[in-house]
């Protein structure tokens, strides 16, 4: 038994379809302040907190529960900015709860969902495990308090984990079951498709005057499909009792511009629309690519789905599902 935490969100709810597909049984645990209760089409869900101590021993419990997928945080730089206490409390003191109980209950297998924020601006490009962690926002610091807590541990408390930090998730499920459904929405694709299906007026570029071929900053955008395979290999590589605890990038490898995506949406969906530029957000680097070649080296994983055109394709399909 898988125990997903995060699990009714856009990640979790992917990568808890593909776990119930290979054959591992999964139970979701949200607290369903960011998640939909009908992405949690496989497996069993429990509505409830980290921070609710008494409920996370239930679950172990009552479940044999063999290993963790970790998908429960606020993921908004901008709200990080605004409410730093909050993605604390939540991300970082809320782990720390549930790998308490973790240990209390002998479960030492932990697959945590990261990020590329802990980079910050970086110096090289494309960018490796090894680049120094520099983040620039609380979002960024609050998981890579985590990343040192789960070093910690691995070395002196018995966890193995593996922390899997990934770039720009995208797309959605081929089967158009799940997707990506945010309120409020930051990512750039679902707020390119809101102009193209009528549901904002324009849409805004932050800066065209950066260093980049277009003078749009150029990002590396993972299918979300593509991320959920390299979770179920990471489970496998923990399976291994003579692998170690370790760390990879997921991205796709080459970068897209903001012009690109938005070029790219408008002929997928066949709809012109208002762009707008804008001045430039603080803290935007201008690249940001990612090295995962460690992953294709020892986890066997690689992406699939690298074409911005296929990444949009499976986002519009089900952005017209839920919104037309």
């Amino acid at each position: 038994m898988i125990l997903v935490t995060g699990g009714a969100g856009y990640i979790g709810s992917h990568i808890n379809k593909l776990l119930n597909n290979s054959g591992y049984e999964t139970i979701v645990l949200d607290n369903l302040s960011k998640g939909h209760k009908s992405a949690v089409k496989w497996g069993k869900l429990v509505n409830a907190d980290l921070s609710d101590t008494e409920k996370l021993r239930k679950i172990f419990q009552n479940n044999e529960i063999e290993a963790v997928m970790h998908f429960a945080a606020f993921s908004s730089v901008a709200e990080s900015v605004e409410e730093p206490e909050k993605y604390f409390k939540n991300n970082y003191e809320n782990t720390l709860n549930l790998l308490k109980v973790m240990k209390e209950f002998r479960v030492g297998k932990f697959i945590f969902s990261s990020t590329a924020a802990l980079y910050g601006i970086p110096n090289f490009i494309p960018i490796g495990e090894n680049n120094e962690l520099k983040p620039i926002n609380p979002y960024g610091e609050s998981k890579l308090m985590v990343e040192n807590l789960l070093r910690d541990e691995s070395d002196f408390g018995g966890l193995k984990y593996v922390s899997l930090r990934y770039f720009n998730a995208a797309g959605a499920d081929l089967d158009c079951e799940i997707g990506e459904d945010h309120n409020p929405e930051s990512h750039l694709i679902p707020l390119v498709l809101d102009a193209a299906i009528g549901r904002r007026n324009s849409i805004s570029i932050f800066g065209d005057d950066y260093n980049t071929p277009d003078g749009t900053c150029i990002r590396d955008y993972i299918h979300v499909n593509d991320l959920a395979n390299a979770h179920l290999k990471a489970l496998q590589y923990l399976e291994d009792p003579f692998n170690d605890s370790d760390i990879f990038n997921l991205g796709n490898g080459s970068g897209f511009s903001v012009k690109e995506v938005i070029d790219t949406c408008k002929k997928v969906t066949g709809v012109d629309f208002k762009v707008k530029v804008e001045g430039r957000r603080p803290g935007d680097p201008d690249i940001l690519i990612a090295d995962s070649k460690k992953a294709e080296e020892i986890l066997k994983w690689k992406p699939e789905i690298t074409e911005l055109e296929d990444i949009v394709e499976s986002a519009w399909k089900w952005h017209k599902k839920i919104h037309l």
